[in-house]
């Protein structure tokens, strides 16, 4: 009976520069496709989106599992070609429109400028400042230059969004494709999506896949409800009270949710040029006065959804400043684009929670001390019903209290 020969040990020098070479063709891999990581990521986002769909078919149904997942994707692609044909077209046309009117309105801010200047005179009255020391026009300049800077990314993302119609439909066939065949080649396990076999950290490998989980689930369907929320409600409100492209600003609105700090304050500039801009005026009011009017709903529901809502769906489950996640946006936008954005705020969890666990395995520590146990999160649907319940019962009126 013949053994085969011992394979050499590595030493240490050897393990070293062998990892290193991993990293630098890793590193040079990603710069190299870098165009490709983007579509990639929103592959593995829709599979961890499209999973808890699939394994409720399959249970309920007692379906196999290529056959639930063949109905998710056919429902899927059904449902995109409906909303291409119905309202795509419709979306389209107010995108552009929006842009071409807010470049419009920027040209004419320091007219703007003037016309505020005539109606604090005609309602302040002798009491109104001494204002001719200004300079309106280098004022009006300053201004128009600060907002293009902040809608500068915005107007592009919708420029790209309403001329590359092609390139965006080939990308989400690839997006499709991938996460299609990720998906069913699972089998139903969450741990074939990505499987990682490192001897002697099976136990930290679940618990960080828990981890990591967890921030990714609270995000991504809390997003969803939020921006379902925000846009829903915009257009139902702006459309209400007469504001031009409401579905377009509803839209921005929604997006806008995903950058903390500077996404309000775009909305708001934009909706506040449309407001004082556009021809119709509901009830006669001056462009001033339904500015001020819509601004202040604008300001109002989003004093809603930051407040009232959103703790309640996402909770402290990320556990990152807002202004770190505007940083990380920053650099995200840099180096994934659009989508570095939009998911800022998970990257940079998931990068605190490994760097946590890296550090501590440094000073030998126990990496998961100090690291509450969180149980399962809930689904969409009950973290929905949870909330309408919770809303029902504090506007609920107690009938031996009505007159």
């Amino acid at each position: 009976m013949t053994t085969s020969p011992r394979t050499p040990v590595w030493t240490s020098t050897t393990k070293l520069v062998v990892g290193l070479t991993l990293v630098a063709i890793l590193a040079g891999m990603l710069i190299k496709f870098q165009a490709i990581l983007p579509p990639l990521l929103l592959a593995f986002i829709l599979v961890y989106l499209l999973y808890p769909a699939a394994s409720f078919l399959s249970r309920k149904l007692h379906l196999k599992w290529s056959v639930s997942v063949n109905l998710i994707y056919l429902l899927l692609i059904l449902l995109l070609a409906g909303l291409l044909t119905i309202a795509g077209f419709e979306i389209v046309t107010q995108v552009q429109s929006l842009i071409g009117l807010v470049t419009r309105s920027l040209d004419d801010l320091p007219g703007l400028a003037d016309q505020i200047t005539n109606q604090l005179q005609q309602i302040i009255g002798p009491f109104v400042p001494d204002v001719e020391v200004l300079n309106l026009e280098q004022l009006g300049n300053q201004l128009i230059d600060s907002v293009q800077a902040g809608l500068g990314q915005i107007g592009e993302l919708l420029g790209k969004v309403a001329g590359g119609a092609v390139n965006t439909l080939v990308w989400t066939l690839f997006v499709l494709i991938v996460s299609y065949f990720i998906l069913v080649e699972s089998g139903g396990l969450r741990e074939r999506i990505i499987q990682v076999n490192l001897p002697g950290y099976s136990e930290d490998y679940a618990r960080m896949s828990k981890e990591i989980g967890r921030i990714w689930n609270a995000f991504l369907r809390g997003q969803i409800i939020l921006i379902s929320i925000s846009t829903v409600t915009y257009t139902i409100v702006l459309g209400g009270m007469g504001v031009s492209y409401a579905l377009g600003i509803a839209l921005l609105a929604g997006l806008a949710r995903f950058l903390p700090y500077v996404g309000p304050f775009v909305t708001w500039t934009v909706l506040a040029l449309v407001a004082f801009f556009q021809a119709f005026k509901p009830f006669g009011l001056s462009p001033l006065v339904y500015m001020l009017i819509v601004l202040a709903v604008g300001w109002l529901i989003d004093a809603l959804l930051d407040n009232i809502i959103s703790p309640r769906i996402m909770a402290e489950t990320l556990k990152v400043h807002p202004a770190a996640v505007l940083v990380a946006a920053i650099i995200a936008l840099d180096l994934l684009g659009v989508l570095g954005v939009v998911i800022a705020a998970p990257i940079l969890a998931t990068l605190q929670l490994i760097l946590r666990y890296v550090v501590r395995k440094l000073f030998d520590l126990d990496p998961w001390e100090g690291l509450e146990e969180h149980p399962t999160p809930p689904s969409l649907r009950v973290q929905f019903r949870e909330w309408i319940e919770s809303l029902r019962a504090k506007v609920h009126l107690n009938p031996q209290k009505k007159l």
